[in-house]
C-alpha cells in the first residue's frame, strides 16, 4: 500500500487557522465530505467518537485522527498543516501542528492497520516532518509525503 494511494494532491490542506482541536477536526471533517460525499457530521462524530477513547496525538506535534465509516468504498487521507499548533491532548502534552486524518471502510480490518503504520512510519521521519512543516505548498508536501513512500518501498 502507497500512500499515493491513500492521500489524494486536493485533501492537502497546507495552512489550516483552527483554534482548537475541535475545530479543526470540523475542518477536516468538512473537506472529508467534500472528498467522499459522505456527510460532514458522520465523519465528524466518527472522528470524536475516537478521540473519546484516547488521544490520537501521537507526539512530536503530530496527530493521526481517524475512523471507519459505512458508505466507505476505499480507505481516505487527509492531511493538514496548521499555521499554529492546537492543544490535542497528545501522549506528550505537546501541540499538534501536523494531522494526518484517515477514514477506512467499516468492513476494513487488516487494510486499516496497514494504512495507518505507513502513515505513522513517514511521521516519525524527522528530516521529513520538518521539510513539511517549513513548507507552505499543498503541491510540495504532497511530494514530500509520496515520493518519501517511493523511496522507501524497496
Amino acid at each position: 500500500m502507497e500512500l499515493d494511494s491513500l492521500l489524494a494532491p486536493a485533501a492537502i490542506l497546507p495552512e489550516v487557522k483552527a483554534a482548537s482541536k475541535k475545530q479543526l477536526l470540523h475542518e477536516l471533517a468538512h473537506k472529508a465530505g467534500e472528498i467522499t460525499g459522505l456527510p460532514e457530521k458522520a465523519i465528524l462524530e466518527t472522528v470524536l467518537q475516537r478521540e473519546r477513547l484516547g488521544s490520537t496525538g501521537v507526539g512530536n506535534g503530530i496527530a493521526i485522527p481517524h475512523g471507519k465509516l459505512d458508505g466507505l468504498d476505499r480507505i481516505v487521507g487527509l492531511f493538514a498543516r496548521l499555521v499554529r499548533p492546537v492543544e490535542f491532548d497528545s501522549l506528550d502534552d505537546q501541540p499538534v501542528d501536523l494531522v494526518f486524518m484517515l477514514l477506512a471502510p467499516e468492513s476494513s480490518g487488516a487494510e486499516h492497520l496497514k494504512a495507518l503504520s505507513k502513515v505513522a512510519r513517514l511521521l516519525r521521519e524527522s528530516e521529513t516532518v520538518e521539510r513539511i512543516r517549513h513548507t507552505h505548498d499543498a503541491g510540495a508536501i504532497y511530494a514530500l509525503m509520496t515520493n518519501h513512500t517511493s523511496r522507501n518501498a524497496a
